[in-house]
This record gives C-alpha cells, structure tokens and sequence, in this order.
C-alpha cells in the first residue's frame, strides 16, 4: 500500500493559449507540509494513435515533416481528438485522412499517460483492419504524408534501430506487438 497523497489543486491559470494546447500553472497544497507550491504544466486535447493493418498484415505507416524535430518522420496515423468526439471515431478519422484508409471498427490498445509530469492529457490507442481508399496521400497547406506498408515482423527492427523514434508511436507499437505475439492478431477479422 502506498503512502503517496494526491496535492489538493487550489488554483489553475492559462499562460497561454495556442492552437493544440494551453500552458497553465497551477497552485497545488502539499498533503504533507500544508505549504502551496507553482507548477507548470500543459493542458492539451487527448490524442490518438492508431495502427492499421491490411488483410496482408502489413501494417500502414506514414512518412511526414515535423517542426519540433524539423526532421521527416516514420509513423502510424494519429492526431488529436476534437471536442466531442469518441477516442475510436478520432482513431478511425485521423488514419484515413492521413493514410486514404479506412477502418470499420478498431479494437484498443490501451491508454497511455504521454508525461503526467508536464502533460494533463491521455493517449488513446487503437488497431484495426483497414481497405484502401480513394486517397493514398495526404495533402493540406500544412501537412503532406506518404504512405509505406511494412510487415508486421519488420516492426521490431525498425523500432530498436530508431527509424521510428516518436514516442508515442513507438509505445503503442510495442503494445501492438506485444498482443499480436501473444495472440496471433489482436482482435476479429
């Protein structure tokens, strides 16, 4: 049994508000002292990562442009959820408007806490069976993908050797691949 108390928040403020997230700080009481103390912290939207597998199991990946690393990255589809939406119907949403695929149902992998130090979001995540649709590339003024199909027992390699390093991506594709060694696939056909 744990002796670790939760702090009582007495105050929340908004340093800055963005597009995707807000910087906050907070004024927590110490379960221990009675003392306040400041933290800072990012309030965003959850977000979603969703791994699509084609009746082949080849799993649907992306490549595209990130401004934080200013590099090209390898990733499966993902993205924030809007206000109101169900995490699966984001999931189902952000993998064909970034891949031109399109999932029926997914199944979860779970959720996932990015960084309860300084995030007060959750990552959601999801696999689902997919079928091509009529797009196989993403284009908007601030955002391109392509699309790579890699075989499921080329994942592994990908992820130790780091040409996929989000991550989030890389946290969810472990889950993936944990359940498909396990059970031979992760959900019904």
């Amino acid at each position: 049994m744990t002796t670790i108390k939760i702090w009582k928040r007495d105050r929340a403020d908004r340093l800055q508000r963005t597009r995707i997230l807000d910087l906050c700080q907070a004024s927590d009481v110490s379960p221990y002292t009675g003392k306040t103390h400041q933290f800072v912290y990012i309030d965003a939207p959850d977000w979603v990562n969703m791994v699509p597998l084609t009746a082949d199991n080849k799993v649907v990946l992306i490549r595209q442009y990130r401004h934080g690393s200013q590099a090209v990255t390898l990733e499966i589809p993902g993205g924030m959820v809007d206000p109101g939406e169900e995490p699966s119907r984001a999931a189902v949403r952000e993998c064909q408007e970034e891949t031109g695929y399109r999932a029926e149902t997914v199944h979860s992998l779970g959720r996932l806490n990015p960084n309860p130090a300084v995030f007060s979001n959750r990552l959601h995540t999801f696999v689902g069976c997919v079928t091509p649709g009529s797009a196989v590339r993403h284009v908007s003024e601030t955002e391109r993908t392509e699309v790579e199909r890699v075989a499921i027992d080329d994942l592994r390699e990908l992820l130790l050797n780091g040409v996929i390093d989000h991550t989030l991506v890389c946290a969810t594709l472990w889950r993936f691949l944990d359940e498909w060694q396990r059970n031979g696939q992760c959900w019904s056909r």
